[in-house]
């Protein structure tokens, strides 16, 4: 493990549990006093704060990049010397350049490769995502995904310079990912229109974001993002399509409410900026977050010698839709994608989901009307004229 930080933490605590069989044998850090601490908590037979020492022990199979933005290279390198399977925290580059130097040189090394996006691996996203792919909301259309809280943890992710950017490269990775795997990764993002802005925090990067990604079949994407917002941590998707709808709310509102006047109250949920009042704890944290589901899906595909859901790839195409935000956000228009490498279909046609009523008709609309009768309005395949029928 590089990182003893707090999703160090977070995802030693699902990689050790989740399969029963999986161990941290060495972990890294930058402060001796924090590799000795987790080492302890964690029960790790060998601590450091030589990065190379750590990937290097002759006992790790794998190496969790769990660092900030800004060491990520670095890292990946050093795993890709070492010929060491690699995963690597979300945004896998502060850009897209950095993120397809890192893609290229683990693809070079033949190293297996990780992209730890959790949010597409919880239970809720796995089971509405099984259920598109099977059809059930026919052509999907829009892809909505909102992740908002009062800011992160540590200090690095408010420096520009060592995050590569606000709240948007911070959460709207988790976002993009969401709605393009809901529209298919295989269709290729073309241009982005984006809102951000400095509104509460004395930073220098964006706090507050806005943007939709257009898809070359027409679908959109949507994310919202925001380190001002005040309540806890705000995880919702919509998915629309042609022939249904999916909401998703993974976090704020999980069905579990108490209150309390915070006599013995501690930590409630991640993000929560209260332990007294009306709360909304999670049951199981690291289940609802994605972290067990993902790691499984991370030792049984280096296991199986296959790539996993989320690869470098993945983390690529992301940051180049990301880039593309951040143009847009200067200049106050539709931003190209960027993507030297595509992996995906080509020349796409934006297709239509039109309903035939019969051989002259396209049904626009057919309901049910409150004084009992059934109303259709229909347009005519030939004339363009629309009409409305009772029956």
């Amino acid at each position: 493990m590089l990182g003893s930080g707090f999703i160090g933490r977070f995802y030693a605590d699902s990689l050790q549990g989740q399969r029963s069989r999986d161990k941290i044998v060495s972990i890294y850090s930058r402060r001796e006093e924090s590799a000795k601490k987790f080492a302890e908590d964690y029960n790790c037979d060998h601590w450091t704060t030589n990065m190379e020492e750590a990937i290097n022990h002759p006992d790790v199979d794998m190496v969790c990049i769990s660092l900030p933005n800004n060491l990520h290279e670095a890292a990946v390198l050093a795993c890709c010397k070492a010929k060491k399977a690699v995963m690597c925290t979300k945004p896998l580059g502060r850009n897209a350049e950095e993120a397809q130097r890192m893609m290229e040189a683990v693809e070079k090394a033949g190293i297996f490769n990780g992209y730890l996006e959790d949010l597409v691996y919880t239970p809720k996203f796995l089971k509405a995502l099984q259920s598109v792919k099977a059809g059930a909301l026919g052509k999907i259309l829009w892809a909505k995904s909102r992740e908002t809280h009062p800011g992160p943890h540590s200090d690095w992710f408010w420096d520009k310079e060592q995050a590569g950017g606000g709240c948007m490269l911070d959460l709207g990775c988790h976002c993009v990912e969401i709605a393009r795997s809901f529209i298919g990764k295989d269709i290729k993002p073309v241009e982005v229109m984006c809102w951000a802005d400095t509104q509460v925090k004395p930073i220098d990067a964006e706090d507050h974001a806005i943007g939709l990604v257009k898809y070359e079949n027409g679908a959109i994407g949507q994310f919202e993002v925001s380190w001002t917002f005040r309540g806890g941590l705000d995880l919702r998707d919509e998915v629309m399509g042609s022939e249904g709808t999916i909401w998703l709310n993974s976090f704020l509102r999980t069905g579990f409410d108490m209150f309390t006047t915070g006599k013995g109250a501690d930590y409630v949920a991640e993000k929560a900026e209260s332990n007294s009042g009306w709360l909304f704890p999670v049951g199981d944290e690291l289940n609802e977050l994605g972290y067990n589901h993902m790691f499984a899906d991370m030792f049984n595909a280096v296991e199986a010698g296959k790539a996993p859901q989320e690869t470098f790839y993945d983390g690529y195409v992301v940051n180049a839709i990301l880039d593309a935000a951040y143009r847009s956000a200067a200049s106050k228009q539709w931003e190209p994608v960027k993507l030297p490498v595509w992996r995906g279909q080509e020349g796409v046609q934006k297709e239509k989901a039109l309903t035939s009523y019969n051989d002259q008709f396209y049904l626009i609309k057919e309901e049910m009307t409150h004084f009992g009768s059934q109303k259709l309005i229909l347009k005519d395949k030939k004339t363009g004229e629309i009409i409305e029928k009772v029956l």
